[in-house]
Formats: C-alpha cells, structure tokens, sequence
C-alpha cells in the first residue's frame, strides 16, 4: 500500500474506499492508479476470410434485388412471358421447398411442428388471394406519374437492403420493415406491367426471392457451409449476366460493388481493426454481475 503525507495529519496509508474518512481530496489516487489500465480487453480479432464469408449476406441480399429489376425490366420489355415466369418460379420454389427439408432431415420441421398440409394451404390462401386482387394492383397506380414510382420503388428497395436481417444485433434492423418495403416496390413496379396477369406474377416472384431465398440461405449457411458459399457465387454470376444484357456500364458497376464489399471493405476492416484503441481502468463504471432477484421478491 502506498502511503501519502499530509501537512494536517499523520502519516497515513489512502485507502479505496467510500465508508471511511480520510485526510485526502475526494479527487486524489495514488500511484497505483494507471496500473490497471487496460487495452481493448473486450476487441474481437477478426479473421480475413471469416468476414469474408459473413459478408455473403450482403452480396446475396444485392443480387436478389438485381434479379428482381431485371426480371421486371424483361417483362416490361415483353422479352420474358408471365407465364413463363411463373412457371420457373413454382419450379424453382418446389426444389428449394425440398431441399429446405433435406438439409437438416426435417427435424427443424418437426420441431416447429408445421405439417406440409398447413404449407400447401397457406400456398392456396396466398397465391389465389394474389391472383384475385391483381387487377385492383395493376390499376393501383394510375393516378400517379411513372417517374414518382420510379422514385418510390428504388426508395423502397433501398430501405429494404438497409432494414434487413444481416445477422447483426442492431436496433436498425427490422425483417418485418424490410420485407414490406420489398413487397411495397414490387406492387408499385408490378403496376406499370402491361395486365393484370403480369402484375400477379411480378408480386408472387417478389415474395418468392424476399422472403423464401432469404430462408433458404440462413439454412444453408447454418448447416452447410461450403454449399452456402457456392450457392452465393453461382447466384451474384447469374445476376450479373442478367445485369449485363440490360447494361454492361451497369455489371460492371455492380460487380466492382460485389467485389468492394467482399474483399475490400473486409480488408479494410482488419486494418482499422488494429488501430482500435479502447482503455479500461479503475475510472469505469461499476457493473453489478451479481443476481439481485431475490431482493426484488
């Protein structure tokens, strides 16, 4: 114990307590102040491929996007049928629906407890309930100019990519605000289809790839990992192939994107990462990590 001298009293030993008088200014420490201090005691250390593999995310979450416009620009363009659409959409659905099983043997079905009828009804509910309001999507819009549901549409679809679930635990995030979001710019982009039949389909594909890819990937990364990782790759080429026969300035760009968000911006997140320099010391606040319960009875 360090002692101090002071002109009004004996020497004495100062002591870091509150219950106890003593001959020194409330402000005053003694030597040993700075030899708890500590450094980034609570800093993950990242790992360059790790973030690497978390930002697949981000990439899948953008090409589901991209191939949602550019499916919309095929149809406007009358380059792609509704019905063929659709037909690729059910097809491709009833694949994932079975690999969503077979990934984990069906036990995460069984202990939700959710039967195949209750899906397949829930499909019925959904699509004929689609399918009869379409007319009222397609003349939803009229009284609004194309360019304000440009606006609005590109609005949504970037609020949706802001809002969704990337797996960080932030108070931003809102899967439910983001999937409204998504469905809002595809009526609003549905709308502006040729008949009511396209404007059926636009907004059951936007369901498909907003709100069942998403569920699929989650559980592709959880159980496999490498399926997960080339099931990203193979999804951002399609989409930039997709991209590229509209605009190739446009693949371009959002390839560098990919790219940027993929590989650089976790590099420069594990440069920064060694610049961090947190300090912990005697000064913090004190946390109570002892269960109180029992008082509160």
């Amino acid at each position: 114990m360090v002692c101090a001298q002071v002109e009004t009293s004996p020497r004495r030993c100062w002591q870091k307590v509150l219950y106890e008088r003593q001959p020194f200014p409330d402000n005053y420490v003694d030597q040993r102040f700075l030899e708890e201090l500590r450094k980034n005691i609570h800093a993950r250390q990242y790992q360059y491929w790790n973030v690497v593999y978390e930002s697949g995310v981000v990439v899948q979450q953008l090409c589901s996007v991209c191939v949602f416009v550019v499916t919309w620009w095929y149809m406007d363009a009358g380059l792609l049928s509704p019905q063929g659409l659709f037909g690729a959409a059910l097809l491709t659905s009833l694949l994932g629906y079975v690999l969503f099983d077979a990934i984990d043997a069906g036990v995460g079905r069984r202990e939700s407890g959710r039967t195949r009828w209750a899906d397949l009804k829930s499909t019925l509910v959904f699509t004929a309930f689609t399918y009869g309001f379409s007319p009222v999507l397609k003349t939803l819009t009229e009284s609004i100019s194309t360019d304000t549901i440009y606006a609005m549409s590109a609005f949504m679809l970037l609020g949706h990519l802001i809002f969704f679930d990337y797996g960080a635990n932030a108070a931003i995030v809102s899967s439910t605000l983001s999937l409204n979001m998504a469905i809002f710019a595809s009526v609003c982009l549905a709308s502006r289809l040729p008949r009511s039949l396209h404007a059926f389909v636009m907004v059951t594909f936007a369901m498909q790839i907003f709100a069942l890819w998403p569920m699929l990937q989650k559980k592709l990364k959880a159980r496999t990992p490498c399926c997960y990782v080339g099931v990203t790759a193979l999804f951002a080429l399609v989409a930039l192939v997709g991209l590229a026969s509209v605009s190739s300035v446009g693949a371009v760009l959002f390839a560098s994107l990919l790219l940027s968000i993929s590989c650089l911006c976790p590099y420069c997140l594990i440069r920064l990462q060694q610049l961090k320099d947190n300090i912990h010391g005697p000064w913090d606040e004190a946390e109570i990590k002892e269960d109180l319960s029992r008082f509160l009875m």
